[in-house]
């Protein structure tokens, strides 16, 4: 029986992802959230039933049963795990989750030039689907 109850999987090579991460796992005491970078070469994106260009398109969670999320609900499971899902509750209020999700998918698409204006660069000087080349090598 696995101790975790959700799974982040998240891009490795992006600067604001790792922020994250980091953060989540100071907050992260009973190991209720589990982390798998998708961008390193070993990973198999098969595993969840997805394609790279998925997975570094918008986030992913995923539960112990295999149910996968996508976009926002990534965060609110996350922030629940480690105790805070209050904080991020109201997204996912009818008349707020369609905005939220609308948001963070602008913030997928252009988060890897913003990390830039804002100093943080890629682990690799790469970012996401235009690393997939060095991921099918």
């Amino acid at each position: 029986m696995t101790d975790w109850r959700f799974k982040l999987l998240y891009d490795g090579e992006c600067p604001f992802c790792r922020r994250e991460v980091r953060w989540l796992q100071r907050l992260n005491r009973h190991g209720h959230l589990a982390f798998e970078d998708v961008s390193l070469p070993e990973f198999d994106p098969e595993l969840y039933r997805a394609s790279r260009e998925e997975l570094f398109g918008v986030i992913h969670g995923v539960f112990p049963d295999g149910r996968i999320v996508r976009k926002v609900e990534v965060f609110r499971q996350a922030y629940r795990a480690v105790g805070l899902g209050w904080l991020l509750a109201p997204t996912g209020w009818p008349v707020l989750h369609w905005l939220f999700d609308g948001l963070y998918l602008l913030f997928a698409r252009y988060r890897i030039p913003m990390g830039r204006l804002f100093g943080r660069s890629c682990a690799s000087g790469t970012c996401g689907v235009a690393n997939l080349k060095r991921h099918h090598k």
